[in-house]
């Protein structure tokens, strides 16, 4: 898989991103999450439950951590 993004990659960047949940999908794990205009499906069993407008910080595809808002 090649990453096209000019700064970090939220998928594949060393970096953890904050992000907001825009959507939750509950019996897969998944929530759909936005930072500065990029949306991304996201793991959230390690913070789950979280809801549309929820904090998290975002490391390879996987919430790790809950932010406030």
């Amino acid at each position: 898989m090649r990453c096209d993004h000019d700064e970090h990659c939220i998928t594949c960047g060393d970096v953890a991103v904050e992000m907001r949940v825009l959507r939750v999908d509950d019996e897969r794990g998944l929530a759909l999450c936005e930072a500065d205009g990029e949306k991304e499906t996201v793991e959230i069993d390690l913070v789950a439950p979280v809801a549309p407008g929820d904090g998290v910080l975002v490391h390879a595809g996987t919430a790790l951590q809950r932010v406030a808002a």
